[in-house]
């Protein structure tokens, strides 16, 4: 390890120090907030943000966000609405392992999160940074970074008498390069308090990150003629239509190629809910007769209880098309093109549709199949919906449907497991939202200020479950959004019980002790709390919802608040929907 080098005495305040140049380097990276959770190790930190509003300095507004995990969901969310990088600073180890869970997250999301953390300085003495509280010996350990290494692209520390703008740099150009990921570097407090090093220009004369990966022809032509042969292709996607572009791409290429398009387990809205090849999240029909599937930005496209046709031939579509960051993974790739959405099916496309001749004779089997189906759907969505809207405890599928009428189209919905993706209607990219693959759950309410601050013009709409909203750090949620005027309406989906482990056990053991049983251990959460007295104490407008005919009125008053800058609660008591997991 390198030795600090020690500045015994504060630097006089004309000097520029390595806090002034990090600050100015993520500035110049348009860098605009820092989700912080502050500790000791941010005494430099504090002393140039002083410095930067009495010299007129532009560095970037440092939010105050009482516990970590909000401040790293709400990076989350503030990064996939507005596309940019997002900048999250905490306390030495103890703050980065608050923010572990929703790091974890970020990781399989592949959000370009840049995690910034103290260290605990090096010196015991001599040093105007050197240690001072018991706190300086207790919290260092061997391998800061190690906390983290499984889930980020890159790790660092900064050592003395080097150029923080070259650190920073190259920690964004690797977070922003695909696949994105968030990138991990730690502070001591006595190199932020050193005369700066000297260093060139702060910011690349380039857009942050390396050029899209692009498929070779050959594998275009391959893929192409698979899905020629096909006649009945699918494709899959969790993620694929997160930008504009490739919301558009993913459209014209199911239209074009009459490719039906499920979502499995999808963070995304990759098409307009109301495409006549959108499936949603029927995705297990549609492959009981796939014979050709295009896995486009799924790392988990099904799960080991589906069985696939024997002779259906896998596509595999991604940055890294075999996820290496993932230590087990079994699905197949009869074809793994390298690429993403905008990279690789407007070639698809052209290729496919160039074949005129080839296509013409299975297009019209495959459009007439999709249209009986989708009428399937159709009506199946209305059945539910009309037996929901009378249901009690009320259904998560009204809480959708209510939503629905209340939102405009560039609306936002973050759901943490409170309500059905299938119910929603969007037409419009980056305006849904969930919780990645690893499941972290405490997710939806910082994540949902987050897409508030990138986007102040929408309506914000938060559904989760009353598990979820424990582990959101209510208290630290609820003060964020007050204090920084961040208005979302919340909806907990309060059934009073954790379904995800009941369900679970019951997936494993169908005939077993739990089918026979309503004293299921480690699931209930009992007495539930008044949550919507929670908010009040945050002076935002809070209510409770039993009866599905008040529901809607509930929204609107819901809405009207957060539209007078006040955030909302409403806790509505819903069914236990216990079942085996598919």
């Amino acid at each position: 390890m390198v030795e600090t080098i020690a500045s015994p005495r504060p630097l006089a305040p004309e000097v520029r120090s390595t806090a002034d140049a990090y600050l100015e380097t993520l500035s110049a990276h348009g860098t605009d907030y820092v989700f912080a959770n502050a500790g000791t190790d941010f005494a430099p930190v504090v002393e140039a943000l002083i410095k930067a509003k009495e010299t007129g300095k532009l560095v970037p507004e440092f939010l105050t966000i009482p516990h970590e995990n909000v401040a790293v969901s709400m990076a989350h969310g503030y990064s996939r609405v507005s596309g940019k990088p997002a900048t999250v600073m905490v306390h030495t180890t103890v703050g980065t392992a608050n923010a572990l869970c929703a790091l974890i997250n970020a990781s399989r999301d592949d959000i370009p999160l840049f995690l910034i953390a103290g260290r605990t300085p090096y010196t015991e003495a001599g040093h105007a940074g050197s240690r001072g509280a018991n706190i300086h010996w207790g919290q260092e350990v061997f391998d800061q970074g190690g906390m983290v290494r499984d889930v980020v692209k890159w790790d660092y520390e900064l050592r003395a008498g080097q150029p923080v703008e070259t650190i920073v740099n190259r920690a964004l150009e690797i977070a922003m390069s695909a696949p994105k990921g968030p990138v991990y570097l730690t502070l001591p407090r006595e190199v932020l308090g050193n005369e700066a090093a000297a260093a060139g220009t702060t910011a690349p004369d380039r857009t942050l990150g390396s050029s899209a990966p692009a498929p070779e022809v050959n594998a275009i032509e391959e893929a192409a003629d698979v899905i020629l042969a096909a006649k009945f292709p699918v494709l899959l996607t969790t993620s694929g239509g997160r930008l504009p572009e490739a919301f558009q791409a993913i459209s014209n290429f199911a239209e074009k190629c009459g490719v039906a398009v499920a979502q499995p387990y999808n963070t995304d809205v990759n098409l307009p809910s109301s495409h006549p090849m959108n499936f949603g999240g029927a995705w297990k029909m549609l492959l009981e007769l796939a014979d050709m599937i295009v896995v486009l930005d799924s790392a988990v496209p099904w799960n080991s209880r589906v069985s696939l046709n024997d002779k259906a031939k896998v596509i595999q579509i991604a940055p890294d098309p075999f996820y290496r960051q993932y230590p087990l993974r079994g699905f197949p790739a009869d074809i793994a093109i390298t690429g993403s959405a905008t990279t690789v099916l407007p070639l698809l496309t052209g290729t496919v549709t160039a074949a005129k001749s080839r296509l013409s004779k299975t297009l019209g089997a495959r459009l007439k199949k999709i249209r009986t189906l989708q009428k399937q759907r159709a009506a199946e969505r209305l059945e539910v919906l009309i037996k929901a809207k009378t249901t009690q405890p009320i259904s998560g599928l009204w809480i959708a449907e209510c939503i629905n009428q209340v939102k405009s189209k560039n609306d936002i919905v973050v759901n943490e497991l409170g309500s059905p993706f299938d119910i929603y209607e969007f037409s419009e990219p980056a305006t849904y939202m969930t919780v990645s693959s690893a499941g972290g759950l405490g997710f939806g309410l910082g994540a949902s200020l987050g897409a508030k601050l990138a986007a102040p013009d929408s309506n914000v709409f938060t559904t989760l479950g009353d598990g979820s909203y424990f582990f959101g750090v209510p208290t630290s949620a609820h003060f964020a959004a007050r204090s920084l005027v961040l208005p979302t309406v919340t909806v907990i989906a309060n059934n009073s019980r954790w379904n995800a482990v009941h369900n679970s056990t019951l997936g494993m053991y169908p005939a077993g002790r739990i089918a026979k049983t309503n004293n299921v251990p480690l699931v209930e959460l009992n007495p539930s709390p008044a949550f919507e007295r929670l908010m009040t104490a945050f002076d935002g407008y809070g209510e409770k919802v039993t009866d599905p005919a008040v529901l809607p009125a509930a929204l609107e008053r819901a809405l009207k608040t957060t539209q007078d800058g006040n955030p909302a609660v409403l806790n509505v008591v819903v069914a236990n929907n216990t079942r085996p997991p598919v």
